[in-house]
């Protein structure tokens, strides 16, 4: 993933009807993932969505534009959105009616709800603060390859100590844990590893003693990228992707037939060797119990701020078109990736941008008066990069507000205002007087993402990264409720 230690349905009724459940915890049928399950043949299904109209009166989704209609078209989703999203200073309504035609496979009794531990949090955030309740898997982040093939930590002091915890933990609670391999700057020597058939024996043998000294139950590949480049010094050739398949062959017959293997990707298929988007998957899911699909860095901090992870291109004008929760379901679908075999990332932080923008990219831009103002800092005390939801509570932009609706909603405060981005389908908070925009996702956003994920056939949905989430539990609390996990 990463740059994420490092630095890189138009409307909200789409997703309310479905938060609208009731009590936020549940009991798992832990068992269920490690069956596997009997796909049934595609089926085209029509899904109706409506709701009343709705009112808010905290002006969360103030703007100056209204859209009146969005269409999205692709080969295995297709939407038609009828609605009126106006956005003032005062009370916000908007109705939405949706019909949609989707590709749909047999779904798993019960989605999978899945989030990443980055070692790098070990002394703020130990593993003993996971409610492991809420969570099927946990995927320890990150262990890197060498030169040699060996594994390293990302962290040497205490990855190991803390791998050991998670794992004691998680299995105490009847949840699973697969270790990470690679991230955004641990992909330097995938490409050399995996090119020779001796280097792709001895990685996979290298994983295997690691996956038993630590009594893991799977393991996730996050090469960034096969066949590009990813963080600037990595190693990469045009045969890459080919022998990324070959390896995930090789670990697939060297660790046991229970192991979970699974692979980090970004929202396009990887690529052939003339770096173009492969067609057909079809081998790669034969290997894989399931992809990731990082949607969230789509636009990091910048001066012509863009949203961090788009549920969809609703304006039709992004210069990202498939960096989307739906360009990225139809890039990997219709390369014959089964819908049932993908997983939707979603980020528990946002980015701190020093900008004068009124609006995301790809909006029209309108400048504001400089002055100073209180200013919002990120983990390393930077007004800019990467900041978790939680410290946007924290450090008090973000208040909590009362809701009949009975899920989490949050004000801005302290000289910002809560904006709605209606192109993406995601919130952001802006200062004039500081000078700052701050993209993220909500409870909200994040339920209408996993809502899409569930209606489209998703194995689940992973959240990057455990600690970004409140204490208790509001972003994580969304997305189960938006799958009916109650």
């Amino acid at each position: 993933m990463f740059c994420h230690k490092y630095g890189p349905l138009c409307c909200a009724a789409f997703i309310l009807a479905v938060l609208s459940c009731g009590s936020l915890l549940c009991s798992h049928a832990k068992g269920r993932i490690f069956q596997k399950r009997e796909e049934d043949p595609p089926v085209q299904v029509t899904l109706g969505l409506s709701a009343d109209l709705l009112e808010y009166d905290d002006d969360s989704r103030s703007a100056s534009s209204c859209i009146n209609e969005n269409m999205l078209n692709a080969t295995t989703l297709s939407a038609h959105f009828r609605g009126d999203i106006c956005r003032s200073s005062g009370a916000h309504t908007s109705a939405f009616e949706n019909t949609a035609t989707v590709a749909q496979v047999a779904q798993p009794s019960e989605m999978l709800v899945m989030a990443y531990y980055p070692d790098w949090m070990g002394d703020s955030f130990p593993p003993s603060k996971i409610d492991f309740q809420r969570f099927d898997w946990i995927d320890f982040a990150f262990a890197v390859p060498k030169a040699d093939a060996s594994l390293a930590w990302d962290d040497p002091v205490s990855g190991p100590t803390l791998l050991e915890e998670l794992v004691t933990s998680a299995h105490s609670h009847n949840s699973y844990v697969k270790l990470s391999i690679g991230g955004w700057t641990g992909s330097r020597y995938f490409s050399t590893i995996v090119s020779t058939e001796k280097g792709r024996s001895k990685f996979a043998e290298n994983i295997l003693a690691t996956y038993n000294k630590f009594s893991l139950d799977g393991i996730d590949i996050d090469w960034e990228y096969p066949g590009q480049e990813g963080s600037p010094g990595n190693k990469y050739n045009s045969k890459d992707t080919a022998n990324f398949l070959l390896f995930l062959q090789k670990l697939r017959s060297t660790l046991p037939p229970s192991a979970r293997i699974t692979a980090a990707v970004e929202s396009t298929p990887f690529v052939d060797n003339k770096g173009k988007p492969l067609k057909d998957l079809t081998e790669f899911a034969e290997v894989l119990d399931w992809v990731l699909i990082m949607n969230y860095d789509v636009w990091g901090s910048s001066s012509n701020p863009g949203p961090n992870a788009p549920l969809y291109d609703a304006c039709g004008n992004s210069t990202q078109p498939d960096a989307s929760a739906v360009g990225a379901f139809n890039a990997w679908t219709r390369a014959n990736f089964p819908a049932s075999k993908l997983v939707l990332g979603l980020p528990s932080y946002g980015y701190i941008s020093s900008s004068k923008a009124q609006h995301l990219r790809t909006r029209s831009n309108k400048g504001a008066e400089d002055s100073s103002g209180f200013k919002v800092k990120n983990d390393d005390g930077d007004s800019e990069g990467q900041v978790q939801f939680r410290e946007l509570i924290k450090q008090g932009v973000l208040v909590p507000t009362s809701d009949d609706r009975g899920y989490p909603t949050y004000a801005a405060s302290e000289g910002f205002e809560t904006l709605w981005d209606g192109c993406s389908e995601t919130p952001y908070i802006r200062s004039t007087s500081s000078g700052q925009i701050i993209t993220y996702d909500s409870p909200l956003s994040l339920g209408m993402k996993a809502a899409f994920a569930k209606k489209v056939g998703m194995l689940g949905v992973n959240v990057f990264d455990v600690h970004g989430d409140t204490d208790t539990w509001d972003l994580v609390d969304s997305v189960r409720r938006a799958l009916d996990l109650t």
